[in-house]
């Protein structure tokens, strides 16, 4: 999907034109000359209200946390935001050992030299990307504390013995959490006081019947609306506690589908995009009973697809 392809498909999703129309104008005025690609998401983000907001507040310069629980499409959205306006991505992936040289980068030995090797954060911010903060809150804060300059109207950053980091005019922030999941930590007020907050829906029956005719267009409506069914019930019970979020798998979901269009039976498919994830013996048969009570595991793909 091209750019001009993805306004156009958002257009008739009813996005304000006037935002699609700024989004243009950014893209013209930061045209990206860059070797690094600009990132084509596989799927559109499907939830116009959400898409709006946080276009808006990239646009007005804002830094954007999307925080939700898991399947609710938080690195889609990113995905769909960076090619908006035209602008290639800097993945960084928080975890406990983050510490502010690997996001800002460190010294290093180059042709019996000491030289600074820039780390993706620096590489970002100089080149004018978008930079994805993924689960922002796994990292311990006092890692994070690097940032606070450059997250704030002062947009640079002092590195010790080197030039000033200045933020390209383009660079834009966009982190994720999931508030609560294991391993994670309070973000601390200083932090958070420099983004804007976008709480992400779960993607209710509408939203993810739309995506699987978008992935699958031969899929046959009542096989749509059967597995989206399949995924609410399977959310349904990892909410109440019932099963872990293993199962729980959008993308584990739409690869079972992949399976079945290659010959797979349905048991065949989601045993391997669903079930197999679940190590508890008892989990598993759970999440098999739920899968059970809306798909006969011995169909095939002639009860999924037209033609």
């Amino acid at each position: 999907m091209t750019v001009e392809e993805m306004q156009a498909f958002f257009s008739k999703q009813g996005l304000r034109r006037e935002l699609l129309s700024q989004a243009a104008s950014f893209r013209q005025e930061n045209s990206w000359q860059g070797k690094r690609a600009v990132n084509v998401p596989r799927y559109p983000y499907f939830g116009k209200e959400i898409l709006e907001e946080a276009l808006a507040a990239l646009l007005a310069g804002a830094n954007l946390l999307l925080t939700g629980p898991k399947a609710t499409g938080k690195n889609i959205l990113a995905e769909n935001l960076a090619l908006l306006l035209g602008r290639p991505i800097w993945n960084v992936s928080f975890h406990i050992d983050v510490d502010a040289s690997y996001l800002i980068g460190m010294d290093t030995f180059k042709g019996g030299e000491v030289c600074f090797r820039p780390g993706p954060v620096h590489e970002c911010v100089t080149a004018g990307g978008i930079c994805v903060l993924d689960e922002i809150n796994m990292a311990r804060n006092e890692a994070l504390a690097v940032l606070h300059s450059l997250l704030d109207h002062r947009r640079q950053l002092e590195v010790p013995g080197y030039e000033r980091l200045q933020l390209h005019p383009a660079t834009r922030f966009i982190a994720t959490m999931n508030y609560g999941y294991g391993g994670t930590r309070e973000l601390n007020e200083a932090l958070l006081s420099r983004f804007v907050v976008l709480h992400m829906p779960v993607p209710g029956e509408a939203e993810l019947i739309s995506l699987l005719q978008y992935e699958f267009p031969a899929l046959r409506a009542d096989m749509a609306r059967t597995l989206a069914a399949l995924f609410l019930d399977l959310r349904q019970k990892y909410e109440a506690k019932e099963i872990s979020g293993r199962a729980l798998d959008l993308r584990g979901l739409l690869k079972a589908l992949r399976l079945i269009r290659l010959g797979l039976t349905a048991g065949q498919a989601l045993a391997m995009g669903l079930t197999g994830k679940c190590f508890d013996s008892q989990e598993r048969a759970l999440v098999e009973d739920i899968i059970a009570l809306r798909l006969p595991a011995d169909w095939g793909r002639e009860h999924f697809f037209v033609g």
